[in-house]
């Protein structure tokens, strides 16, 4: 099926989301008739209404979509929140209805080139860096997709001189087709979302999918020192560029002691020294890297590159630094959801710190994560569903100054308490925020706004 297919076709929108809405516009653009379906009854229908551009309309149909309408669509568009192997999703495939994600439909929507960017952990300030590099040689560049900006609004507006950086999710990956970046990059691959996609196989595949339809004449940007994505670059269909964090390369980027170089063609170059940089952690020298090999590909000559890597600043809620009160260090890494997002956060600290841990569960491992406390971990804070997880785990590593808090507040309170001058209090959960939060950002935010007020009772 072809855009041009849709004009005045019924098309079904699964959930009510960002993307959804997203889908919605975008449909409505192209003259497609769009009905949004949510399984949730209990939203309400002018609410969402509201969240219409102008001049957008759509059927709201909550709860149940009755059986006999199912036969009305050409087509569905599936947010990235409704997981593929529902019974309900089973149920449209087998009526023969073609299933899109909001990826697809985008690119389908879309011209002009594209780098697409998946990973487990550094997505975001991948995607950041890139698009602002991308905008320092380029017009006209939209920064789209997992960042929070969905893909659908802006594809239609898009030019044959139009730069689409979208960070991709797996489950935005999952429902991908004719998806095909000029560059595309998957920065590294770790468990995660296992409640999802069930098995590391599945996880790794659906990661994978995002260079299925490249061809050697297109760039697909991949960590040399991952075992997964090591493995996918015997595989994969584009031309492959590496970056190591552990070790030279014959062909690609490397650090070397504390330095980035690039070898190509049999020459090797110093590209930067890593503390010319804002970002810290070796896992955003990674994200450099790969922002480097990425734009270097799009044809951003090296010295434009450069100089945005070094005023680049790190995104919100990754390894943030907020504050230093009462001579504590306060880093807000709310985006660190998983243990090995985590992992890379307490790598990041040069201090004893006091750490915030805990959330929703994602039935996640996190032996590791404790392990690479290292000594640093002074006291380790936990909240939400997994506190009591986490806390027989970190005992079994040795770990004795755990204390339990029944809220983010109180939590926020046990590290004021037990943190001294020249300490860091990081916020670095290994957990997804869902229970106690939307979303990781508005927990990164509320942490942000009580570091704020501390100076209001010194």
């Amino acid at each position: 099926m072809e855009i041009t297919d849709l004009r005045d076709k019924k098309v079904l929108v699964v959930g009510s989301g960002i993307s959804g809405i997203g889908a919605v516009e975008a449909l409505c653009r192209i003259g497609a008739v769009p009905v949004l379906f949510d399984a949730n009854r209990e939203l309400d229908p002018a609410a969402i209404r509201a969240r219409f551009a102008q001049g957008v309309s759509a059927r709201i149909v909550l709860g149940e979509l009755p059986e006999e309408s199912v036969a009305e669509f050409s087509l569905v568009i599936l947010s990235p929140g409704v997981p593929t192997d529902t019974e309900f999703v089973k149920g449209l495939r087998a009526r023969g209805l073609a299933i899109w994600g909001e990826i697809e439909l985008a690119y389908r929507l879309g011209r002009g080139r594209v780098i697409g960017i998946t990973g487990t952990n550094g997505k975001t300030t991948t995607t950041s860096l890139v698009g602002e590099i991308m905008s320092a040689y380029c017009e006209h560049v939209d920064v789209v997709g997992n960042i929070g900006n969905p893909y659908t609004l802006t594809a239609s507006g898009s030019s044959d001189d139009t730069v689409t950086v979208a960070e991709i999710s797996s489950f935005q990956l999952e429902t991908v087709e004719t998806f095909r970046p000029d560059v595309s990059a998957i920065l590294n691959i770790t468990p995660d979302h296992l409640n999802r996609h069930h098995t590391m196989e599945n996880y790794a595949a659906v990661k994978e999918s995002i260079a299925k339809n490249q061809t050697k004449e297109q760039v697909c940007v991949l960590n040399y020192e991952n075992p997964y994505t090591r493995d996918f670059g015997g595989r994969c269909p584009a031309r492959v560029v590496w970056f190591s964090s552990a070790g030279k390369l014959d062909d690609g980027l490397y650090l070397d002691g504390e330095d980035i170089f690039l070898a190509q063609d049999g020459r090797t170059e110093r590209l930067m020294n890593i503390h010319d940089m804002n970002l810290v952690g070796i896992c955003n020298v990674e994200n450099v890297m790969a922002a480097i090999a990425i734009t270097q590909a799009m044809g951003v000559p090296m010295d434009t590159i450069l100089s945005v890597v070094r005023q680049f600043k790190a995104v919100e809620h990754r390894i943030e630094f907020v504050a230093t009160k009462r001579g504590v260090d306060y880093y807000n890494d709310s985006k660190g959801t998983n243990p090995d997002a985590a992992i890379q956060g307490i790598k990041a600290m040069n201090k004893p710190t006091v750490l915030i841990g805990g959330g929703y569960d994602k039935q996640s491992v996190y032996d590791e994560w404790i392990e690479a406390f290292d000594g640093k971990v002074k006291c380790l804070v936990l909240i939400g569903q997994t506190r009591d997880k986490i806390a027989e785990c970190a005992k079994r590593h040795g770990v004795e100054n755990i204390v339990l808090a029944d809220s983010f507040e109180e939590a926020f309170e046990i590290c004021t308490e037990r943190a001294q001058s020249g300490d860091a209090v990081l916020l670095s959960p290994a957990c997804a925020s869902w229970g106690m939060f939307p979303n990781y950002e508005v927990r990164g935010r509320l942490f942000k706004e009580l570091v704020y007020k501390l100076e209001e009772t010194e």
